[in-house]
């Protein structure tokens, strides 16, 4: 196991015997996890940061009326808990669980402060604050100055590049991708079907095809 850790970007550059020590005494650790598994539930004291080896995942808030709200997403590499493990207030404020299947690395608060005696851990994590920060950023700016029609204009270019295809299949739901918008699922069909009509898109089931 010290071996596959190693090779984790967050870890490299740390020396074996502190690895290796580290696995041995339960400092990092290798869970899987099913699709549609809890991995935290909000309210939840958070006692250490979780590496995603593979899969996806995502943070949502549940409103009263039971809708989502997707607030953030987690893919290989991405870091999850590191801001709250030293906070006062230590708490998950948002459930995480699991679209897919996923393996992730579990590092205890301990294990994390014994890391970040080497500077090339320390660079790393701080990064990866950097990076969830500013994807929280990015979804605060989504929700309080664009449109609904901006949002989805600019995931579905998004798409496009990352498919390098004008026509591109969603990698999601419409369900998920009104609750990555923080919407009902009525308001993303209306807006979908306006620029359907508009001849901005063209819908075939999972396929959108852009014509802007």
């Amino acid at each position: 196991m010290t071996e596959e850790v190693k090779h984790i970007a967050l870890f490299q550059g740390i020396d074996s015997a502190t690895l290796e020590r580290l696995v041995v005494e339960r400092e990092i650790y290798c869970r899987s996890y099913h699709k549609g598994a809890t991995v935290h539930e909000q309210g939840k004291v958070c006692i250490g940061a979780d590496v995603v080896l593979c899969g996806k995942l995502i943070a949502y808030a549940l409103a009263d009326n039971g809708s989502e709200t997707v607030v953030f997403t987690f893919g290989a590499n991405s870091l999850i808990g590191a801001n709250l493990v030293f906070a006062e207030q230590n708490t998950y404020p948002i459930n995480i669980y699991c679209t897919e299947g996923c393996v992730l690395y579990h590092v205890t608060k301990s294990g994390i402060e014994e890391l970040l005696k080497h500077r090339e851990f320390v660079m790393r994590y701080v990064q990866s604050l950097s990076e969830n920060s500013q994807g929280m950023n990015q979804k605060i700016a989504m929700y309080t100055r664009k449109s609904l029609r901006d949002n989805l204009t600019d995931y579905l270019r998004a798409l496009s590049v990352e498919q390098k295809s004008d026509t591109i299949s969603l990698p999601i739901t419409k369900k998920q991708l009104a609750d990555y918008f923080g919407v009902q699922r009525p308001s993303l069909f209306r807006e979908l079907k306006r620029m359907k009509d508009e001849g901005i898109i063209e819908i075939a089931k999972k396929e959108i095809t852009l014509k802007f």
